[in-house]
């Protein structure tokens, strides 16, 4: 009887698991303030590596993973979600052409870093830069636009599409490292 009980227990699990391992992508907003919040933890380790004066190979790594983070969260922004908030919004909305400015900005930043150094004089300052421009583009995003675009999306839909295309594109950086 305990055998039958572990095989349906598993069986259960198995079920269940598809659907756990969805669920984060199952709204938009949700899988992009995750996004949010996990670069926002990465810039901390950061600073703290900064102020250790941590050798530079580690401060390299992970400045280099916030960047690679950050571009394709930039990037399925882009091709995915702004668009869809330009179809739900009915006016002109200043604040995707602000926040597509805010990513032209990271991006700059993001090749300086991919392009210099952790020994350069400015490499500290610039990763600290960055991660000034994406807290004022995150407060913009989460306390501006996704409530305005919250309730006229389907979250669940482009949450789906968001996840395909992050997954797609963190393949392929792990395809080139």
């Amino acid at each position: 009887m305990p055998t039958n009980h572990a095989t349906t227990h598993t069986s259960s699990r198995s079920h269940a698991a598809p659907r756990t391992r969805k669920a984060p992508a199952a709204d938009a907003i949700k899988l992009l303030r995750a996004d949010h919040a996990e670069v926002k933890k990465l810039f901390a380790e950061y600073e703290k590596l900064a102020k250790a004066e941590a050798p530079a190979d580690e401060r390299e790594a992970l400045a280099l993973d916030i960047c690679n983070k950050l571009t394709v969260h930039a990037q399925i922004e882009e091709e995915i979600f702004y668009p869809a908030c330009r179809d739900v919004l009915q006016e002109k909305d200043d604040l995707l052409d602000e926040a597509t400015v805010e990513h032209a900005s990271a991006k700059d930043l993001i090749a300086q870093l991919q392009s210099s150094s952790p020994d350069d004089d400015l490499y500290d300052a610039k990763v600290k830069v960055l991660g000034e421009y994406i807290d004022h583009h995150v407060k913009e995003e989460q306390n501006e636009l996704f409530p305005k675009v919250r309730p006229k999306l389907d979250r669940k839909d482009l949450g789906e599409q968001l996840q395909a295309r992050k997954d797609e594109l963190l393949a392929r950086l792990d395809g080139t490292h």
